[in-house]
């Protein structure tokens, strides 16, 4: 219950805590906020993220000048995303917007001059043909990485967890795996999660279609978290 509302699935937390006949601490359907935010981020329409943050709470956005900058930033990749796909190229609108929006707050922080230069960089090569270091820039996990981002500065806004207990659990066992390795001690060449038997194997696409088929919108790609799989 408590990965399913940290992360956003109010489908899955709902249907859980029926099953499992529990109320849950948080309440569910506010969980719906940070759904629709980080649907506008997943398909590219930051401007409308950003509004609904600030609907949410305006502090978020004006105390994390490094995530407002990464919004932004993401909001011009999009735009050039755009002028790349039009027929006429026209790229005016991505050049002033980061004239407006991104070039006053580059100076603040070498980091994000640097970022906007390089995203200005998409404008120059084909997006076809783009470097290394310039790819990434259009890949849709940049997208996710945003959302994620945005997603734990909401619940640190509310008091609550920017990651869940499970989520940290397996980071735990993770490490300690790769510890264990290092050592030299002797472990299986794969160690299972054990987080499903055998027999669920089989059933894992269709459970997760009935646990949260209205809480795709919350991964990406269309790709269920094995989490809740």
């Amino acid at each position: 219950m408590d990965y399913l509302i940290t992360n956003g699935y109010p489908a899955a937390a709902k249907k859980f805590a029926v099953e499992a006949n529990i109320q849950p601490k948080a309440d569910i359907d506010s969980i719906q906020e940070r759904v629709e935010i980080r649907t506008a981020i997943h398909s590219g329409n930051i401007q409308a993220a950003i509004e609904k943050i600030n609907d949410l709470n305006p502090q978020i956005l004006d105390e994390n000048s490094s995530l407002h900058f990464a919004l932004l930033r993401l909001q011009l990749v999009e735009l050039i995303r755009t002028c790349m796909s039009t027929s006429d190229g026209d790229i005016s609108p991505a050049l002033e917007f980061a004239t407006s929006e991104l070039a006053p707050r580059a100076p603040t922080n070498p980091q994000f001059l640097e970022d906007l230069e390089r995203t200005l960089a998409l404008l120059i090569f084909p997006t076809d043909n783009l470097a290394p270091s310039l790819a990434p820039l259009l890949h849709p996990d940049l997208r996710k990485d945003i959302a994620a981002k945005v997603n734990e500065a909401i619940l640190q806004s509310q008091g609550a967890r920017k990651e869940a207990r499970l989520r940290n659990l397996v980071k735990l066992r993770a490490w300690a795996e790769q510890k264990a390795r290092e050592a030299k001690k002797d472990l299986p060449e794969k160690l299972d999660l054990g987080l499903y038997d055998g027999n669920n194997v089989k059933n894992t696409s269709g459970a997760s279609q009935n646990g949260a088929s209205n809480d795709t919108v919350m991964t990406n790609n269309g790709e269920v978290d094995p989490m809740i799989s």
